[in-house]
């Protein structure tokens, strides 16, 4: 794996991740995973093939496929192709080249909606909601469609989505994925998150699952996005947690008594994560409950403390994925039911 270079980030933001991982030899590692390209990741589409016909097929083209999680056989990693002996070839080593830049988008089976094109940790949040043959889902911030889709194929277009999207113009690519993807159980809704879920409360409809995968401020996906270090500001970080607490608070308010809800970010920062789910359960304290689940990757609990603030030690219960602990991108995740 070779490093690239990436912009200076800024003195704050080394700052605060120096205070999330303390140990140095956990920090160098950290810093020299995020200089490198995460691996090209795919999620086979089993409504439309199987990953055993899907394998066959990427094979034949000279991709070589790596299964990380074997719980999750849909899932593949292409770690390259097999050498052709052509002069403009990359190579990655003496049995491994690199792929084509867009080859993986461009392939026919991606073009038929066999696989979606998704990163390793980017799948988490719906293994972790494990939506159920003909439930009732909602996806408040659905665009581009990975999680959507993915919840699509696990239902068997069975049930009903909604799948809200703010944007017009990333509207139409979650349209186009839905339907590249063959998922036909799902209604796209254009309406700021949290007067959806007002909408849906004055008209009482509920839901079994729901998934707020918030817009947050990106610190996990610095390895496919160096840009965020430019971008990167803590008044973002404020600014965005505020948004974060109303869009989930709002959500769960769309909740059966015994659905679930999964909060999830691709962000590192605590005021993005654990200061949502500190909110959370002291907003509505009997009602709900922070739940424990399983991930195919290596997790880190949840923090109840973060400079001068102190959280509940319930907040434990949610994960923190970094890059460096599973060669993913860095996300968070928090799983609740609404218990009254």
């Amino acid at each position: 794996m070779k490093e690239r270079k990436i912009p200076e980030p800024k003195p704050l933001f080394v700052e605060r991740i120096k205070k999330l991982l303390t140990e140095k030899e956990d920090l160098e590692e950290y810093w020299k995973i995020v200089k490198i390209e995460p691996v090209n990741s795919i999620r086979v589409n089993t409504l439309k093939i199987t990953p055993k016909k899907l394998k066959e097929k990427l094979e034949s083209y000279g991709w070589v496929l790596n299964f990380p999680w074997k719980d999750h056989p849909e899932i593949f990693v292409v770690l390259g192709k097999n050498p052709t002996g052509k002069e403009n070839e990359i190579l990655i080593n003496e049995s491994l080249s690199k792929l084509e830049p867009g080859e993986l988008g461009r392939s026919l089976e991606h073009l038929l909606g066999y696989y979606y094109i998704q990163e390793l940790s980017s799948m988490l949040p719906i293994i972790a909601l494990d939506p159920k043959e003909k439930e009732s889902h909602l996806d408040l911030c659905a665009s581009p469609g990975s999680k959507t889709t993915q919840a699509g194929a696990k239902m068997k277009n069975t049930g009903n989505i909604i799948a809200n999207e703010i944007s017009m113009g990333r509207m139409r690519i979650l349209a186009s994925n839905l339907e590249r993807c063959g998922i036909t159980n799902t209604i796209i809704t254009k309406k700021e998150g949290r007067d959806l879920c007002k909408n849906f409360e004055n008209e009482n409809i509920k839901f079994d699952k729901i998934l707020v995968d918030a817009p947050c401020s990106g610190e996990g996906t610095l390895r496919s996005s160096p840009k965020t270090y430019l971008m990167w500001n803590l008044n973002s970080i404020k600014s965005l947690s505020k948004l974060q607490k109303q869009l989930l608070k709002n959500a769960f308010l769309n909740l059966k008594i015994g659905g679930e809800i999964v909060y999830s970010t691709c962000t590192h920062a605590p005021e993005e994560n654990e200061e949502v789910v500190n909110f959370i359960l002291n907003e509505f304290e009997d009602q709900i409950e922070i739940i424990d689940f399983k991930l195919p990757v290596k997790t880190r609990p949840g923090l109840t403390k973060w400079g001068e603030k102190i959280f509940k030690e319930k907040v434990k219960l949610s994960k923190r994925v970094y890059p460096q602990d599973n060669n993913t991108e860095g996300f968070f995740l928090a799983k609740f039911r609404r218990i009254k």
